[in-house]
């Protein structure tokens, strides 16, 4: 940590150094800051939101693969929901003992220095989020465009053109307001959560019909191979992946209305709700579907719906595409919001810590979002690029909830106002170690490359950011690109408060 204030020292100067310009152009930057405007319905929207992408809809046959029958892929499920809400409840401390946004990034950062900090946002800017939300957005424009191609694949380019003007339009949305863009997270969520409920209930009919074969427990544990401990672990891995995006509200705490209520609540409702329907949604898949049928269909719920809903199936193909509409929106919203809290630590170009004057957006970020992921739309490598660093981004998660524990023992007297039991983080790190050593054993190679990628952003954090007597044409080449684009978006720096509980700066 010791490093944090004489890297925020350097971001001031920056600053500073363009503040005469902003108050010329646009005047007084003194009122302008980031509008708290998400509440607890919206904040529960942005997580429940952001978990279920189309995972659950296409393709959920990945655990029940691995855990060899149809009873220990439910167990899967509820336990990898169970440990997944623990680690929300260490986030859910870390959020309001360092409120700010960010979420895992800003922890790491303040806990075990810029560095730490700067390769979590490394692996983040590079390669995860633009990938995940060319993925979705890819996902999206694959069935939008599947009534138009009922006999075949749509066209790549196509399909890209789609998945751009998906994103484009978002980010539209996202620049233009905060309310709007959690609008559409809300309508879009809870389209998502009643094509769920609809799976659910028609699952529930099938039991009072008595199509209930694979729950019985003679039958739900029949093995279709046999049980191997390996295949056991990744179907638990598997589990864990289904349920990302669980720490994304994190990223956005300085725009909760009241973090240190709404954050917790908003984890306590939304990480048992989604559990429930992942969980009861795979119970209604095998009422309909062997695990034969489950595991050979690409579409899990459009096959379900074919066999259940008749002439009403094309309900299926919609719910997918409005949950990965929904799961682009979260995406953007949030990964901005990181990358916004990264530039204000001095970790990226300071253009993108600022904020339009009028409508309070980080618009610089949001714009750096779109054409990272726009350009990742481009290139043929992108689902290689995840599986790789898959294997980091879990890695982060561990390393904060273990910071977790490293704050309590060294700031023991730090305002926390949730202080949740040791236990907790101790029973994640358990399961954490447990998923990570069976990773780096069953593939070596993916995770190595994975790690190798991460630590090319050290010499990165050394030149850009660590090294700060760069020659003077560079900080003046750096002072008239920022200003021209901040002229350009008209944005500024916004307002930074003191926390009067805690002690922390937004810096």
């Amino acid at each position: 940590m010791a490093e944090g204030p004489r890297k925020r020292g350097s971001v001031s100067r920056d600053r500073d150094s363009l503040s005469s310009d902003s108050a010329q152009v646009f005047g007084s930057s003194g009122g302008v800051a980031l509008k708290k405007e998400i509440g607890l319905l919206s904040a529960c929207g942005i997580i429940v939101g952001s978990i279920i992408g189309s995972g659950i809809f296409v393709s959920p046959k990945g655990v029940l693969e691995n855990a060899s029958s149809v009873g220990l892929a439910l167990i899967v499920w509820t336990v990898t929901g169970v440990i997944t809400a623990i680690g929300a409840l260490c986030y859910a401390e870390l959020g309001v003992t360092i409120p700010k946004s960010g979420g895992d990034y800003s922890y790491v950062n303040d806990i075990f220095g810029g560095l730490a900090g700067f390769l979590r946002l490394w692996i983040a800017v590079l390669v995860i989020y633009p990938t995940n939300q060319a993925v979705i957005a890819l996902t999206f424009a694959t069935y939008v465009l599947q009534p138009l191609f009922p006999s075949c694949l749509p066209p790549e380019t196509a399909l890209r053109l789609t998945a751009a003007v998906c994103l484009l339009l978002l980010t539209w949305v996202n620049c233009f307001s905060v309310r709007w863009a959690t609008r559409v997270q809300d309508v879009f969520t809870a389209g998502k959560l009643l094509a769920l409920g609809l799976i659910i209930v028609m699952g529930l009919v099938q039991v009072c019909k008595g199509h209930y074969y694979w729950l019985e427990p003679k039958h739900a544990f029949e093995t279709f191979q046999d049980y191997d401990v390996g295949q056991i672990a990744l179907s638990f891995l598997q589990g864990s992946f289904a349920y990302g995006g669980w720490n994304f509200l994190n990223y956005v705490t300085e725009e909760l209305v009241d973090p240190h209520k709404n954050l917790p609540r908003a984890i306590f409702i939304s990480i048992p709700l989604v559990t429930f329907v992942y969980v009861f949604a795979n119970v209604a898949y095998v009422t309909a579907m062997s695990p034969e049928e489950l595991m050979a269909s690409n579409a899990v719920a459009v096959t379900f719906g074919e066999k259940l809903l008749g002439g009403m199936s094309w309900i299926m193909p919609i719910s997918v595409a409005f949950s990965t509409f929904g799961g682009v929106n979260g995406s953007l919203f949030t990964s901005s919001r990181l990358f916004f809290a990264g530039a204000r630590e001095g970790h990226l170009p300071g253009l993108l810590a600022m904020i339009h004057v009028n409508r309070c957006t980080p618009i610089p970020a949001l714009l750096f979002t779109c054409i990272s992921t726009l350009l990742m739309l481009c290139t043929s490598d992108m689902y290689t690029l995840i599986t790789y660093v898959g294997f980091i981004n879990y890695l982060f998660y561990g390393v904060t909830v273990a910071g977790q524990i490293v704050l309590r023992i060294k700031q023991p007297d730090l305002y926390r106002p949730i202080k949740v039991s040791l236990a907790w983080p101790a029973i994640y790190l358990v399961f954490w170690a447990f998923l990570l050593i069976f990773s780096l054993y069953s593939e070596p190679v993916v995770c190595g490359i994975g790690l190798a990628i991460m630590l090319t952003g050290v010499p990165v954090y050394f030149l850009g950011v660590y090294w700060e007597n760069k020659p003077q044409g560079f900080h003046t080449f750096m002072g008239k690109m920022t200003s021209l684009c901040q002229k350009f978006c008209v944005v500024v720096y916004p307002a930074m408060g003191e926390s009067p509980e805690t002690g922390h700066t937004g810096k």
